[in-house]
């Protein structure tokens, strides 16, 4: 067995979209348009506004804060909950106390296949 870190001790810093208290640490990359990350809030962290270069689903797995799309309306999101955009989909997500989030990305990806929708 081996273990390895995803915490934010080992992430590095997101400067792209005017981000604030932002950081990633990659976790799978793949030449088929496919990697995963574990993304850290800060308090006040913010992913600034930009388009989605694949399809992209944001699994909060520790903490709360918000995620928005196109029409930049500011929805509700936490521990449990995830957020899905589209290839090209403009959004933005951010924390007024911190987030953890794993982010996948890939063409391939439909979660309405297998997640119950949040209502």
């Amino acid at each position: 067995m081996e273990l390895y870190r995803f915490d934010r001790g080992v992430s590095k810093p997101i400067y792209a979209f005017n981000s604030l208290q932002a950081s990633i640490t990659p976790i799978v990359r793949s030449e088929h348009s496919f990697q995963v990350g574990c993304i850290h809030l800060g308090e006040e962290g913010v992913i600034g506004y930009h388009q989605a270069t694949n399809p992209q689903l944001f699994l909060v797995i520790q903490g709360e804060g918000f995620v928005t799309g196109e029409d930049r309306v500011k929805v509700p999101i936490k521990s449990g909950q995830a957020a899905f955009w589209t290839e090209g989909e403009w959004h933005e997500s951010g924390s007024k106390m911190g987030m953890t989030v794993v982010i996948i990305e890939s063409s391939q990806l439909n979660p309405s296949q297998l997640m119950k929708h949040l209502k």
